[in-house]
C-alpha cells in the first residue's frame, strides 16, 4: 500500500490553484489564436487580440487572467492501492485551496450561507470536491477554477427519449443564445448526455476536460460536436457579444447510459478563460 502524504496533497492543490488562474491551457490558446485568423469582424479580431495579450500578462506576470478567480471544483481519482497519511483528504484539499488563494492572491469568492447573510468565507473554500475510487496507486487531482459569469449560464433539463437528438440541439442552442455576452464568449461548451438528475452537470463539466479525461467519443458524437459548433457560430453573439462569427471554440459531448425513460442533458459553459490544472501523485 502506497503512501501520501495529506501535507504533500496540500502544497499540490495550492499550487494548481494558482497555476489554474495563470495559465490558459495551450489547447485554449491555440483555440484562440485560430479564432483570430477566422473571425471576420474587426471588433471581435480586436476582442480576440485583447484576450490572447491578456494570457500573456497573466504567464509572465503571475497573476490572474480574470479578476473572478472562480468556485474551486476539485476531481480526485484515489488509486485503491493508496493510503493517505498525516491527515484527512478533504481538508488536506480544501487546505490547499485556502494556501494556493492567499499565496496567489486569488479573489475569495465563496459565501458560507447561500440565502441570508451571504457572508464571504474570506478563503474561497469549501470546493466542491469529487472522489473517484479507481484502480492503481496513484491519485490524480484536477483543479477547475470557474468563475460565477459562465456558471450562471450553464442549464440542466430533464428531456424525454422521445424528444432525441433535435431536442438536446434545442435545448443547447437556447442555453447557448440565452448565455449571450454574459458568459465572456467566445465560450467553450461541454455537454453531458445521459445518467441521472444529480451525474448529468458532473458529465458536461468534466466535457470542458478532454484533455484531461481523453473522452472516447463514436462517429455520431463527433458528428453532433461539429454540427452543434456550426449552429453556434451562426448565432452572430461574436466575441464579448460584440458580433461576430466566432461565439464559441469548441463544443465538447460526454455520455453516459441512463435509464430507458429518462434523456437528461447539461450544458456547462465555458467563458474564453477555461482553467484547470492537474497534477498526478
Amino acid at each position: 500500500m502506497r503512501q501520501i502524504s495529506s501535507k504533500k496533497i496540500t502544497q499540490v492543490v495550492a499550487d494548481l490553484c494558482k497555476k489554474a488562474n495563470f495559465i490558459l491551457p495551450f489547447f485554449v490558446k491555440s483555440a484562440l489564436e485560430e479564432a483570430y485568423r477566422n473571425e471576420e469582424s474587426e471588433r471581435g479580431r480586436e476582442v480576440i487580440h485583447k484576450i490572447i495579450e491578456n494570457a500573456g500578462v497573466a504567464l509572465s506576470e503571475d497573476v490572474p487572467m480574470c479578476q473572478d478567480c472562480g468556485i474551486t471544483t476539485v476531481f480526485a481519482e484515489i488509486g485503491q492501492e493508496i493510503s493517505v497519511i498525516d491527515g484527512d483528504l478533504k481538508e488536506a484539499i480544501n487546505q490547499g485551496v485556502r494556501q494556493g488563494y492567499k499565496e496567489g492572491y486569488l479573489r475569495k469568492s465563496i459565501v458560507e450561507e447561500p440565502v441570508f447573510n451571504r457572508k464571504n468565507t474570506s478563503d474561497n473554500t469549501p470546493a466542491i470536491i469529487y472522489f473517484d475510487i479507481v484502480p492503481g496507486n496513484s491519485l490524480k487531482i484536477v483543479v477547475v477554477p470557474k468563475g460565477g459569469g459562465s456558471e450562471n449560464t450553464s442549464a440542466l433539463k430533464m428531456l424525454n427519449p422521445s424528444d432525441g437528438i433535435e431536442g438536446i440541439k434545442k435545448f443547447v442552442m437556447e442555453t447557448v443564445e440565452k448565455a449571450g455576452p454574459n458568459a465572456c464568449p467566445p465560450m467553450i461548451i461541454g455537454v453531458g448526455i445521459g445518467g441521472s438528475f444529480d451525474s448529468v452537470g458532473i458529465l458536461a463539466k468534466k466535457a470542458l476536460l478532454e484533455e484531461v479525461y481523453n473522452i472516447q467519443k463514436d462517429d455520431n458524437i463527433l458528428g453532433l460536436e461539429k454540427e452543434l459548433l456550426k449552429d453556434i457560430n451562426r448565432l452572430g453573439i461574436g466575441p464579448a457579444g460584440l458580433g461576430g462569427r466566432i461565439t464559441a471554440l469548441k463544443v465538447n459531448i460526454n455520455t453516459f447510459p441512463t435509464h430507458i425513460g429518462c434523456l437528461p442533458v447539461a450544458v456547462s459553459v465555458s467563458c474564453h478563460a477555461l482553467r484547470y490544472a492537474w497534477e498526478v501523485l
